[in-house]
C-alpha cells in the first residue's frame, strides 16, 4: 500500500445535474459534453500518479465508467453538504492509514500531475496544503491528519471559502503552503479553448 492516498470528488455526468452555471450559457447538453472532458483531463493526470486513488461519486456507483476498477477505488459521496461530504471522505481515507491525503474535484483543466506530487511533497513539513482558486474557492486540499474546523459552517460556493479556510489555519496555529491559483472551469467566462470545441 502506498502512504499517499488521493481523493477524487466527482459528479455523474447527468444532464442538468452538472456544470449548472455553464449550462445557463451553453445550454445541458453541451454542459456534460464539457464536464465528460474535464473528467477525462482528470483521469489523464491521476491515471499514473504515484499514489492509491479513490473516486468518490456524488450520485451512484458507475462499476463501468472511464476510471478503471483496477486503479481507482470507488466510493459514494455522504453528507448534506460539501463540507461534510469531503470531511466523511477524508475521514474513511485517513482511517484506512495513509501518512498524507490529498483531495481535489474535477473542475480543473490547469491541474497538472505535478503540481499533485507537489501538493505531497509540501505535507512532509507542513499540516495542511492548498491549491487557491482565482474564484476564492480552492482546486485542492491535502492533509496529514483529519481537521474538522476546515469543513465546518464554511461558505461553500462563494468567494469566502479559500480566506476562511486559511482564517482558521492561522487560528489553529496549523503550518499550511499554498499551491499555484488555477481557475475552475465554472461558466464560460473561464472555459478554456481546448475545451470550446466541444460546445
Amino acid at each position: 500500500m502506498s502512504k499517499h492516498a488521493l481523493i477524487i470528488f466527482v459528479k455523474n455526468p447527468i444532464e442538468s445535474q452538472v456544470k449548472t452555471r455553464l449550462a445557463k450559457t451553453i445550454g445541458n447538453r453541451a454542459a456534460v459534453i464539457v464536464y465528460k472532458q474535464l473528467l477525462q483531463h482528470t483521469l489523464s493526470i491521476t491515471q499514473q500518479l504515484a499514489a492509491d486513488k479513490f473516486v468518490f461519486y456524488g450520485d451512484f456507483i458507475n462499476e463501468a465508467d472511464l476510471w478503471p476498477n483496477t486503479v481507482y477505488n470507488k466510493q459514494l459521496q455522504q453528507g448534506v453538504d460539501l463540507g461534510e461530504r469531503m470531511k466523511n471522505a477524508f475521514e474513511l481515507v485517513l482511517g484506512f492509514g495513509y501518512d498524507k491525503v490529498v483531495i481535489i474535484g474535477s473542475d480543473c483543466y490547469e491541474l497538472s500531475q505535478e503540481m499533485m506530487l507537489e501538493a505531497f511533497d509540501k505535507l512532509l513539513i507542513s499540516n495542511v496544503v492548498i491549491g487557491p482558486c482565482y474564484d476564492g474557492g480552492y482546486y485542492l486540499l491535502g492533509m496529514k491528519q483529519l481537521t474538522v474546523q476546515l469543513f465546518d459552517n464554511m461558505p461553500w460556493s462563494s468567494s469566502n471559502v479559500l480566506p476562511a479556510t486559511v482564517q482558521v489555519l492561522k487560528n489553529l496555529k496549523l503550518k499550511f503552503e499554498l499551491l499555484p491559483t488555477l481557475n475552475d472551469v465554472d461558466d464560460e467566462a473561464s472555459l478554456p479553448v481546448e475545451l470550446k470545441q466541444f460546445i
